[in-house]
């Protein structure tokens, strides 16, 4: 066998390699400077455009934001009951509001969405005042429960709503407010119940074996019969006397005693 020396190998050869590896690495230089370049030159856009820069990333970031707001309804205001997406209603969300006035049967309230400074404003297309029309879940108002809410629920005062139900433009809700002298919201379907002024009534739109349905039976009942026990306000029992009195008027014979009476004073 006969060893083939390298260094035998033709120069033409040697050479051919050598210009082929110088070909190459020129290549690769010219792609690594192209690649510096173009990198250098975004680096030094952005240092001279820095200013700029931020306001595109605050600007992307904010769009962001109010993308993601709305698509969940974060703070977009409600002009009508049929607005409010099903899942809301589903998941007894609560809304905040303002009352506005008080119905036959509940509240009209404004409501007031989740304000955000800088993308609210952006987002206000409805100028006018426009309410929701709520009624209170499983309560029936008497005349003297309308007359108390308008005592002690003033314009523009802050409610939340807990929404129950959905019955065409009527929201079905457990209504709360914050009171000054307690740490909690107090319950306003339940006070007006343990008041003597409004008793239960069925819970519209909701399934009756559900839990919900069962837990809300269980509040309001224990509400009325609170109000019942005491005898408050519609379970008021009159006294004695007044018991008395008005057994003897209702008396036939009684009655035909006035009618005689008054017969012979006319004769």
């Amino acid at each position: 066998m006969h060893r083939t020396n390298v260094n035998n190998m033709p120069e033409s050869s040697r050479e051919t390699e050598t210009e082929e590896e110088k070909r190459n690495r020129q290549q690769r230089d010219q792609g690594n400077e192209s690649s510096h370049n173009i990198v250098s030159i975004i680096s030094q856009f952005a240092d001279d455009n820095l200013t700029l820069v931020r306001n595109i990333s605050t600007g992307l970031a904010l769009a962001g934001v109010i993308v993601i707001a709305r698509s969940i309804k974060l703070i977009t205001k409600f002009q009508a009951a049929s607005e409010i997406p099903a899942r809301f209603i589903e998941r007894n969300v609560s809304l905040r509001g303002k009352v506005h006035s008080i119905a036959e049967k509940g509240l009209k309230v404004e409501h007031v969405p989740i304000y955000l400074p800088v993308i609210s404003p952006f987002l206000s297309k409805h100028k006018g005042v426009s309410t929701l029309l709520v009624n209170f879940a499983g309560v029936e108002l008497t005349p003297e429960g309308r007359v108390w809410l308008q005592k002690n629920l003033a314009p523009a005062q802050t409610v939340w709503l807990k929404l129950i139900s959905r019955e065409g433009d009527i929201l079905h809700c457990l209504v709360s407010q914050s009171r000054q002298r307690l740490m909690w919201s107090c319950s306003i379907n339940e006070e007006v119940l343990m008041l003597g002024l409004a008793h239960t009534a069925p819970i519209t739109g909701v399934m009756p074996d559900s839990r919900l349905f069962w837990r809300l039976h269980k509040q309001l009942h224990r509400a009325e019969v609170k109000a019942e026990r005491k005898g408050r306000g519609l379970w008021k029992e009159d006294s004695l006397w007044e018991r008395a009195s008005k057994s003897v008027r209702d008396n036939i014979i009684f009655r035909l005693m006035r009618r005689l009476f008054k017969r012979t004073e006319s004769d």
